[in-house]
């Protein structure tokens, strides 16, 4: 297997990938959303090498995608972060106001509101994944305007959760089951993204030539999207609201999104009788209602 880190998204990734077919290579996963494009090119020259692809929506005959719906995760941490406020101000710290992380802090909001219907979330663009200035700033921001919860869609959400530590702030992460480390007190949950089993099953099925392009979508119903271990502030009624909303949404119960939904410019986005699914991860340009901030 060959690897490589912090590749950045440009014609570099271009170059790294016909490295890696130079030396053999016949599947490559590029696993960030700004690849897509760079991957989409390579992928033209080799038609003998399957591609897979994390968070993209574009096709092409040897080109796949695999994700997780995050935004079912993220509606279950907005339960846990709406039980711990105390201002009713929670903020959430984000890289770039893409489709599904835009569905994402929308759940998120949905979720807190289920709970508590005072509750607000206040967004911050940082214009990219990986910066840890820009993340320790936001939180500091964040925190000054009142939000005592912290939430996070970044590419290293440590930062995020040791300055919301430092603050003495609660905060919620992303990715890793292993961030609680950073914020012993302050920890409520994360959502936990594990990718092994797509990978495996992409593996097989391309070399049993049984593999299709398509989009891989799991869910909170698979082990692909899981909560993190709760913190100690989590209390015994916050895990049992958390698990009811979980069960149901794999039951079919409750969808996350359910009409009717305004934006928060007060524009009706989803009318009633209508819900969103999965396809909302490649389609959200809005707000929901409770969320302060722009969509830029």
């Amino acid at each position: 297997m060959l690897e490589a880190e912090n590749i950045p998204e440009s014609a570099d990734a271009e170059r790294v990938m016909e490295q890696m077919i130079a030396k053999g290579a016949t599947i490559i996963f590029a696993h960030s959303f700004g690849y897509q494009d760079p991957v989409l090119n390579v992928a033209k020259k080799y038609p003998n090498v399957t591609f897979l692809h994390a968070g993209g929506y574009k096709d092409a005959p040897n080109f796949g995608t695999y994700w997780g719906n995050n935004f079912e995760g993220m509606y279950l941490t907005g339960i846990a972060a709406s039980a711990a406020t105390k201002t009713n101000k929670i903020g959430f710290v984000i890289g770039l106001p893409i489709p599904n992380i835009l569905a994402s802090v929308n759940a998120f909001e949905l979720g807190a509101k289920s709970v508590n219907p005072k509750a607000t979330t206040t967004i911050t663009v940082n214009g990219t994944f990986s910066d840890s200035v820009k993340e320790a700033a936001a939180v500091n921001a964040l925190a000054d305007a009142g939000a005592d919860v912290i939430a996070c869609f970044v590419d290293s959400p440590i930062t995020v959760v040791k300055t919301a530590e430092s603050r003495g702030l609660y905060s919620v992460g992303l990715w890793s089951g292993a961030l609680k480390q950073f914020a012993p007190k302050g920890w409520l949950t994360g959502v936990v993204m594990t990718w092994g089993d797509v990978y495996t099953q992409e593996v097989k099925d391309i070399l049993a030539k049984t593999w299709k392009p398509g989009h891989v979508v799991g869910g909170i119903e698979s082990n692909l999207v899981t909560l993190a271990d709760f913190g100690p502030s989590v209390s015994a009624d916050t895990k049992t609201k958390i698990a009811k909303a979980k069960a149901d949404i794999i039951s079919g119960k409750l969808a996350v999104f359910t009409g009717p939904l305004k934006d928060n410019t007060g524009k009706e986005v989803m009318p009633a009788g209508k819900t969103g699914g999965a396809d909302l991860l490649n389609t959200t340009n809005w707000l929901v209602e409770g969320v302060v901030g722009q969509v830029k």
